[in-house]
Order: structure tokens, then C-alpha cells, then sequence
């Protein structure tokens, strides 16, 4: 059988392709590329990275050295400024012990300063707070006695009262004895002359007055008595003992009359006292030899 020599035969082809580069040879070859094109990538990005690290790396550099020399330039600044001042201050051990001497002296002295103007100012402390000491117990005394007078005057305006006088003015409190009297004297609201009236030719002074008694009924406690003020005789008569007997005077409130008030009728005599309001001057009292006036008849 014979074959045409233009038809391949199949065995000689297949010896061909045996012959031939392997398939993965070429493959591994092309995976080989790639890796050193990788890695070459690679290594041109990390020497960019490094040589922009190392770019700033000496910039920070250039910046520190300039700070560097500027801190020396300073330092060297300071150095000499140093040196002046130790050349201006030129003090010796010796000087200097001395200084220190002076300044341990010194500290002594206000140390004892110090201790003496405490002992002074502990002794002016101690003597002020006796002084403050005795000037409370004065206060406490004083209140005390204040609290005392209180209820003395207190106790006496319990006792005291007053009356509708012979003028239909109320009147003032009334003393009915003269320990009565000097409780209304110390409370101060009125001026208060006592007085122990005789009968007699001429009137008898009693404070910014003058009284003249006329008669006396000392069983029936009355008596009649003439005031002398204002150039004026006025008549009270038929009064008895304990009413108060009122009349005004030239430059006194209208509603602040003078009164008189009688403890006791005795025998051509009486005891009383006369109140006065507190905001009326003396008032002009009569002449002191005006005659009493004539007794009534029995």
C-alpha cells in the first residue's frame, strides 16, 4: 500500500510534537515575568517612599541644626551676659560671709522685735478685756437697776389712778401720799413742787405760783384756797382732799391745765403738791407780798 508523499503521516507528526518546548516550560516562564515585573514595581515604590522619607528627613534636619545653632547663639548670649554680671557683682568669699553675717543679725533683732511687740500686744489684749469685764458688770448693774426702777414704776402705776378734775379735764396720775409722789417724780412726766400750805396773811410760793389758804374743815377734808398767777386772783373753794384741783396759765396747752392736789387738811393747814406740764416755762408768778386774801367767815 503506498502513500502519497503529500499526506502527513501521524506518526511522524507525533514524533515532531514530542520533539517540540514543553507547554508548561513556557508557562512557568511567562508566571517568571510577571514576578520580576511585580517585584520591579515594587522596588521603584519603596525607593520613591524612601527617598521622599528621606527627603523630609533631611529638611527636619536643616530645621534642627538652624534651631540648634540659634539655641547655641542664645546660650552663647546668656554665657556672656553671665560674665558681666560677675564681673559687675565681684563679691569675695570674704564679702559674702560678711553679708550673710549682717542678714543672720538682722533676723535676730525683729526675731526679738517680733516677740517683744507679741508680749506688749497679749498685755494690751489681757488688760482690754479686764477693762471690757468691769464695763459689763457696770451694764449688768445698770440693767439691773433699770429692770428694778421698771418695776417699781410698774408697781407704782398699779397703785396710781386718775380723776376727772374740778374742771371736767381729765387729769394726770395721782399721788395720794407724798411716797406716792416721788414715784410720779421719778417717771418724769410732769413737774411736781410739793408744799405744806399754812394760813396767813400773805400767799406762800409754790413753784411758778403763789397759794393763799382760806379756810379748812378738816372733818369734812375740804378747804378753799385762792391761786396767784397772771395778775390774777382764782378762787377754789369747797375742794376736798384728793381731787385734783386744776386752773390754766398764760402760754400752757388748753389741754395740759396745772393741778393741785391736797393729801391732807389739818387744822389752817394743808399738804399737797402742785404738777405742772412738762412743756410750759415758769410762768411770771404773782408779787411776793401780794396779801392773802380775806378769810371767809366761818
Amino acid at each position: 500500500m503506498s502513500i502519497s508523499p503529500n499526506v502527513p503521516d501521524p506518526q511522524e507528526s507525533y514524533r515532531y510534537e514530542h520533539l517540540g518546548t514543553p507547554r508548561w516550560i513556557i508557562v512557568l516562564f511567562v508566571v517568571l515575568v510577571v514576578a520580576v515585573a511585580l517585584l520591579a514595581y515594587a522596588g521603584y515604590s519603596v525607593q520613591g517612599r524612601m527617598q521622599q522619607e528621606l527627603a523630609k528627613a533631611e529638611e527636619q534636619n536643616k530645621i534642627l541644626t538652624a534651631q540648634l545653632e540659634q539655641a547655641n547663639g542664645r546660650f552663647a548670649d546668656l554665657k556672656g551676659q553671665m560674665d558681666v554680671t560677675s564681673q559687675k557683682i565681684g563679691m569675695t568669699q570674704a564679702e559674702l560671709a560678711d553679708a550673710r553675717s549682717r542678714a543672720e543679725g538682722i533676723r535676730k533683732q525683729q526675731a526679738a522685735s517680733d516677740q517683744r511687740l507679741s508680749q506688749e500686744i497679749s498685755a494690751a489684749q489681757k488688760e482690754s478685756e479686764a477693762k471690757i469685764g468691769a464695763v459689763a458688770t457696770d451694764v449688768t448693774g445698770a440693767k439691773k437697776d433699770i429692770e428694778a426702777t421698771k418695776s417699781d414704776l410698774e408697781a407704782t402705776k398699779s397703785k396710781l389712778d386718775r380723776s376727772m378734775g374740778d374742771m371736767n379735764v381729765m387729769s394726770g396720775l395721782i399721788a395720794r401720799n407724798h411716797d406716792d409722789l416721788e414715784d410720779l417724780k421719778r417717771r418724769g412726766d410732769r413737774n411736781y413742787y410739793e408744799f405744806t400750805l399754812q394760813k396767813a396773811k400773805t400767799a406762800q410760793r409754790v413753784g411758778p405760783v403763789q397759794l393763799a389758804l382760806n379756810k379748812t374743815d378738816p372733818k369734812k377734808s375740804k378747804y378753799t384756797i385762792t391761786v396767784l398767777v397772771d395778775d390774777k386772783s382764782i378762787e377754789k373753794k369747797d375742794k376736798t382732799a384728793g381731787e385734783p384741783v386744776q386752773f390754766y396759765v398764760k402760754g400752757s396747752a388748753r389741754l395740759f391745765p396745772y393741778e393741785i392736789v391736797v393729801f391732807d387738811v389739818g387744822k389752817n393747814q394743808l399738804t399737797g403738791y402742785l404738777a405742772t406740764p412738762k412743756d410750759t416755762g415758769a410762768s411770771a408768778p404773782a408779787p411776793a407780798t401780794a396779801p392773802a386774801p380775806a378769810p371767809a367767815k366761818p
